[in-house]
Order: C-alpha cells, then structure tokens, then sequence
C-alpha cells in the first residue's frame, strides 16, 4: 500500500506555489488527487496496479491510497504527470488571457508570451514523463538493489497475471488452430 501523500510530497517538491498555502488542508488534497487522478491515467504501462482507494472513501479512510507498494520511480513518473497537468490547468485559465497593466507607467504584461512559455513548459514535462517511462520500461532492480538493463526481454511474449480477453478458446480444447483464423 502506497499513501497518495507519497507522491503529493514529490510533487510539490516540483512546484512553487503559494496558492496551496491560502486553501485548507482538505481543498488542497481534494485539487492534487484530482491531479493524481488525471497522471495515472497518463503513466502508460506501469508494473504494478495503479488502482487505488480515493480519499474518505470510508470512515476509515482520511486518506488515499494505491493498493500496490509503488516504487519511488513509479511515484516519480506520477508526479512528474501531476506537474504537466497542473500546467495545463494554468493554461487554461482566464487570468492568462485577461490584459493586464503592471508598475507605474501601465505597461501591459504580454499572456501570449506567458501563454507560450507555459505551453513550452507543459511539453517539457510531458516528454520528460514519457522519458522517465522509457527509462521505467528499460530497466529493473535486482535483488542487490542494482539496476539491470530489460533489454533481451523485449522480444519475449508478455505475460499479464489478468485476463486480456483475447486468449485463444481452442487451446482449452487442446486444439491448434488460432482463434483468430477462424471464419465466424
């Protein structure tokens, strides 16, 4: 069991920003879990389940929690995508495309520029994300704690301890012949 606040920490660690300080501790952990929600759908091929218990769920259950005991890597890759969607919800927002005057002689602030960088930042973690991943997918710890390259793996057939719903029915029979071959 991994505690969402485990990714939270990495997160904010990420960013810088004041406007989590003005809300209450509840409004604050509703907005990142719904981050949270939007990076896991993000993180592509994961090892392990990503399927969690959201916040108060249950009387028991103040916090959330993913039922698997995620890696700090894994928590990393969740975080990284938190930071791209926090992006994008500044993007989205209506004070980047109000006008605005600053200092004494009103000179305007240019949101397109803002716009821009924020745009350039977005992808920026979006690529970092999708290379975090890769790295992920690329290498595992071994039982000395040493990274090992996955390399000579990538030829081999996958095998998922979960139903994909494709097996071949005529295996079960003890037939040959490939399921999909067949004409219906």
């Amino acid at each position: 069991m991994t505690p969402f606040s485990t990714v939270y920490d990495l997160f904010f660690k990420k960013i810088t920003d004041d406007m989590y300080m003005e809300f209450t501790r509840e409004d604050t952990e509703k907005i990142v879990e719904d981050l949270l929600d939007s990076a896991v759908h993000s993180f592509e091929f994961p090892r392990k389940s990503l399927e969690y218990v959201p916040s108060n769920a249950d009387e028991d259950c103040e916090v959330g929690y993913f039922i698997s005991d995620l890696t700090d890597e894994e928590c990393n890759i969740l975080a990284t995508y938190m930071v791209e969607e926090w992006i994008g919800q500044q993007l989205a927002s209506i004070e980047n495309t109000r006008m605005k005057y600053t200092g004494s002689d009103f000179k305007m602030t240019s949101q397109a520029n803002h716009m821009s960088k924020l745009q350039s930042m977005k992808k920026e973690y979006e690529r970092k994300g999708f290379h975090l991943q890769r790295l992920y997918k690329r290498r595992k710890v071994d039982s000395n704690g040493v990274y090992r390259s996955t390399m000579h793996t990538l030829m081999e057939s996958p095998t998922y301890s979960f139903s994909l719903g494709n097996e071949d029915p005529a295996k079960d029979n003890g037939e040959e012949a490939n399921w999909y071959d067949r004409e219906i």
